[in-house]
């Protein structure tokens, strides 16, 4: 696994697209009362420690935007979340049940899906098929491609018999959220989203994230180091440094400057 992706920009309306109810779009995201709890929880590579007393909650219809500079810790803590990594200390549940002892394809299965940073398609496989490795976690009865991913990303469905690897960087960062959407997250983790991807294509992720949010049965995770898309996104803010978060606000009483000068420690 791995590649980077890029793409044309097709707009479309959102309000269009609530209106648009295709048969298959509600089989994302089909339970509303999931709820993330990380409490506390610390990760060592080696002697190093990466999380220091890192809690933080996501829940439905809600974004949940995690910031900081590069090697802050944001990354480890979404390894953390999907069970790359062990943690030392503290815990996580998800849907009132501790994720401690689960291996990532067992969290994988109970919803959790992450659209790593870098994409990390195959760069071999087809469109289609990178779609349908999404089926490794659902039953014989569930593998189909929801159609809320071609409407979100039109250009997947054009390009369905290209390889990955052919691709541009924002046609791929598509290509992954597609991926992670075909396993029916009930929390989606999304690392960097628009790390090295053109303006028009951020614009189609923002309101793909949008709309995801709207829906209102999936808890979203956003890191990020781009500010404005993340203020643009966000319902809660935290903002990592060394390892820990020094830095936490509501929408309701969110002053930019203020998240600014916290990224900046």
């Amino acid at each position: 696994m791995a590649s980077s992706f890029e793409t044309r920009s097709f707009a479309f309306s959102y309000a269009g697209l609530l209106r648009m109810r295709p048969r298959n779009c509600w089989k994302i995201g089909e339970r509303a009362r999931d709820m993330l709890n990380v409490d506390n929880i610390s990760l060592y590579y080696g002697a190093a420690q990466a999380l220091r007393g890192v809690s933080l909650a996501a829940e439905p219809g809600k974004v949940t935007c995690v910031l900081g500079r590069n090697g802050v810790g944001k990354t480890s803590l979404l390894r953390a979340l999907v069970g790359q990594h062990p943690i030392s200390s503290g815990s996580i549940s998800f849907d009132g049940a501790d994720l401690g002892a689960l291996k990532s394809y067992e969290r994988a299965r109970r919803g959790i899906a992450l659209v790593p940073q870098g994409r990390e398609i195959f760069p071999l496989l087809t469109v289609e098929e990178n779609l349908k490795t999404g089926f490794a976690v659902l039953g014989r009865e569930r593998r189909d491609i929801p159609d809320d991913v071609f409407s979100l990303f039109p250009v997947l469905q054009s390009m369905l018999g290209r390889r990955g690897g052919d691709l541009s960087g924002g046609q791929q960062q598509q290509l992954a959220i597609g991926r992670a959407l075909v396993m029916r997250p009930k929390l989606l983790l999304l690392d960097e989203p628009t790390e090295g991807i053109q303006p028009s294509i951020i614009k189609d992720i923002s309101r793909a994230i949008s709309y995801l949010r709207d829906l209102g049965n999936i808890a979203i995770v956003l890191v990020e180091q781009y500010l404005d898309f993340a203020c643009e996104l966000g319902d809660y803010f935290s903002v990592m440094d060394r390892g820990a978060i020094k830095f936490s606000c509501e929408r309701s009483d969110l002053d930019p400057s203020a998240l600014s000068r916290a990224m900046a420690l």
